[in-house]
């Protein structure tokens, strides 16, 4: 049994997307709903690599300097220097504390994009490798069922079922041999059968040969004809039925890229792109990243406030379907509200000590300036 991305998209992802699409029909509300529900249920996690990362900033100046001191002071000594790294850690906290929290939320994280990319939100695609084989191999041929993994679809906007593509025979055919190729459930059920229980499924089934097209014929009904020897691709694609509902500015959920074949510019897209761009470069202010990285050398500097820039042009040249662009920009809203709200917390009295020395040191530097990424902040009462 997956208790894997998979799992966590078909039994957690999906049951909390039905019912906020049965409260509010509406695609682009479950979204919004789905992430935002996501990312509470995540707001501890994320919270606690928040203020380690917070805490880390602080004291890694002084963290840097007492450790190398314990390793120069006891390096003929391994048990004694192992003895005070570690109470070095328990004063300022271990570096590796705030990898863990993201380290745990990052499969259900995977499982929302997975939900996402697939149906009813984008086309669902098979892939199926065929080998033909010359007339005089055929009784070389031993018939073997072959499968693809099964994907979620959704038959109507209420009803969806995990769905395989199925050659009863197998993937190796001889030429002149036809094969039809069967969508069906996991338990047998012919996809068919789901159309016809469903009057208000619109679900058309698409196959077309991707690699060696000259080698087969392609019916429409999914039968496959072998004309002649060699390898073949083949896929089969089950259209989303939200691919095209749109959602406030966006045109349509399922719609991917920025730029159309013709050159057209998908404004929504576009705009999504660069708002994510910016909310990147904001959390990366509110965190104290941009700062700490001019404080350390301007190379690291540079890749800092580069990152917005890489990231948003990755999302042009590798574009994903707006419904995931929705959410990324949505979860990056949260998460820089939540590094507003965290750095406003106050600090443990030995990193508060710290932090006032090195706003002291930053004010004479600067002509009385505060850190930035600091202002406004609370201080710990004793």
């Amino acid at each position: 049994m997956d208790f894997g991305v998979g799992f966590l998209s078909n039994n957690v992802m999906l049951p909390i997307l039905d019912f906020f699409y049965g409260i509010v029909p509406s695609y682009g509300l479950a979204i919004v709903a789905l992430t935002l529900v996501i990312r509470f249920a995540l707001y501890p996690l994320s919270a606690g690599s928040i203020r380690s990362m917070r805490r880390m900033r602080v004291a890694q100046p002084e963290m840097q300097k007492r450790v190398k001191e314990v390793q120069e002071r006891y390096k003929d000594n391994p048990a004694k220097q192992q003895e005070e790294m570690s109470k070095v850690y328990k004063e300022f906290g271990n570096p590796l504390s705030g990898c863990l929290p993201v380290v745990l939320q990052m499969p259900i994280l995977f499982a929302l994009f997975a939900t996402l990319r697939g149906s009813p939100f984008s086309n669902v695609n098979y892939s199926l490798n065929l080998e033909v084989f010359p007339q005089e191999q055929i009784e070389r041929i031993q018939p073997q069922a072959f499968a693809t993994s099964p994907q979620n679809i959704y038959i109507t906007d209420t009803f969806h079922a995990p769905v395989l593509a199925l050659l009863p025979g197998g993937n190796k055919l001889g030429v002149g041999e036809k094969a039809r190729i069967e969508f069906q459930t996991v338990e047998g059920k012919p996809i068919e059968q789901l159309i016809d229980e469903n009057p208000n499924s619109n679900v058309e089934t698409k196959w077309e040969a991707t690699k060696g097209q000259e080698r087969v014929k392609i019916y429409e009904d999914g039968t496959i004809e072998a004309l002649e020897a060699g390898e073949v691709t083949i896929q089969g694609t089950i259209p989303g039925l939200a691919a095209q509902e749109g959602f406030l500015f966006v045109k349509a959920l399922g719609r991917v890229g920025a730029f159309d074949e013709q050159g057209n510019i998908h404004w929504d897209i576009l705009g999504m792109v660069l708002f994510f761009g910016i909310s990147l470069y904001v959390n990366q202010l509110l965190s104290g990243q941009q700062n700490q990285a001019s404080d350390d050398n301007s190379q690291q500097a540079a890749i800092t406030k580069m990152t917005p820039i890489i990231f948003s042009g990755m999302f042009l040249f590798f574009p994903l379907p707006a419904g995931v662009l929705m959410y990324m920009v949505i979860a990056n809203i949260f998460q820089t509200a939540q590094t507003f709200i965290l750095s406003r917390e106050p600090l443990p009295e030995n990193l508060q000590k710290i932090l006032e020395e090195q706003e002291k040191a930053a004010k004479k530097a600067k002509g009385g300036d505060e850190i930035p990424f600091e202002r406004g902040r609370s201080k710990k009462k004793a």
